[in-house]
């Protein structure tokens, strides 16, 4: 039994740069991980990538030979990879078994691939059957669609959609968290888009919002009758996530770990028990509320923050820095230095 994610989302909502948080995170807490870059058009990986759909098929040679252009490149590229998919699951078969990796697909941006295309669904579920692979889907969406009522509602959407094509354990989460402060004042607190709450509330500023357009009442409508449809389903919650945030990451890797079953599986053969293990008794989640950390007070966390790293970097110094044992006064300082660490006194 193998895991992995799958990162989608909209053009734009960081998935590049969260699949190459993911591999700086796991190296960090020792879990072995690859990453497969899934995107025909993505020429520019920020992250080292052990698997690449450009080896196989390409954007540009697609729009070249198929005269097509780049939404109907990226969906014929998907459904060429489906049709001849033997190579591409042998080395994902090479990657889960001789290397034993957790692995992250980051998948392309375009949105009807996890919509309502069936390629991207056929593949992970011929990988899911046929090397017994257990998935959960990293929904990135950019927290600026919170800011309007109507594109949020929009994005609950495209949210619900891609839960039911996908039919994996799903997590959707609005990305770049840290920038929504400077967005503007929003009219609810953040947990009511996180937990996606009675969206009757909204009806006010969705009328208001197109109020004097040519659509008018009929937007409106529209809006709230999407609205209703996805409270009826009930299945919309986000996370939140700040790439450059330790604790964030920390949460949102915890949920995931739980959704895939990875902390309840073959955890060991990531290299990372001591991680698995406090994750499966909560230890490390970090408890605090989202709208105070980061519209609230989002800064004196944020300095907090700063000086704990600080701190950190300071003590690694410490702790690297030679002592020359022949200097009398560098060798006491070191010593109350050590001292004053372990509460204790030293006798001579």
């Amino acid at each position: 039994m193998s895991f992995a994610q799958i990162v989608i989302g909209p053009p734009g909502s960081g998935k590049s740069t969260y699949c190459n948080g993911c591999s700086q995170f796991f190296n960090a807490i020792g879990r072995h991980s690859q990453i497969v870059n899934m995107d025909p058009a993505n020429d520019r990986l920020p992250y080292p990538c052990a698997v690449d759909i450009r080896d196989f098929i390409t954007l540009e040679e697609i729009m070249s030979e198929q005269q097509l252009g780049p939404n109907g490149g990226l969906m014929y590229a998907m459904e060429s990879l489906n049709q001849s998919i033997d190579l591409f699951i042998l080395q994902i078969k090479t990657l889960i078994e001789e290397e034993k990796a957790y692995l992250v697909f980051d998948c392309p941006g375009q949105v009807e691939l996890f919509t309502h295309h069936s390629s991207l669904f056929h593949i992970f579920k011929r990988l899911e059957k046929e090397l017994d692979m257990r998935f959960c889907v990293v929904n990135l969406i950019d927290c600026f669609y919170i800011t309007t009522p109507s594109q949020y509602v929009s994005i609950l959407l495209l949210a619900l959609r891609s839960m039911l094509m996908m039919d994996l354990p799903h997590i959707n989460v609005f990305s770049k968290i840290d920038m929504l402060k400077s967005y503007g004042e929003l009219p609810f607190k953040l947990d009511y888009y996180t937990q996606v709450q009675d969206l009757d509330y909204l009806i006010p500023y969705i009328e208001k919002e197109t109020q004097g357009s040519p659509l008018g009442k009929r937007y409106s409508k529209l809006t709230e009758t999407i609205s209703e449809l996805v409270s009826d389903f009930g299945l919309v919650t986000f996370e939140v996530l700040a790439i450059d945030d330790k604790e964030s990451m920390i949460n949102l890797q915890s949920v995931v770990d739980k959704a895939n079953g990875y902390i309840f599986g073959s955890s060991e053969v990531g290299g990372d028990t001591v991680w698995a293990e406090a994750t499966r008794e909560g230890a490390m989640l970090q408890h605090y509320d989202i709208q105070d950390r980061w519209i609230d007070h989002k800064e004196d966390y944020d300095k907090a923050e700063m000086e704990r790293a600080q701190d950190l970097l300071k003590e690694k110094e410490m702790a690297e820095k030679e002592i020359d044992v022949d200097n009398e006064d560098e060798w006491d300082r070191a010593l109350k230095d050590w001292e004053s660490k372990q509460g204790t006194d030293y006798y001579r």
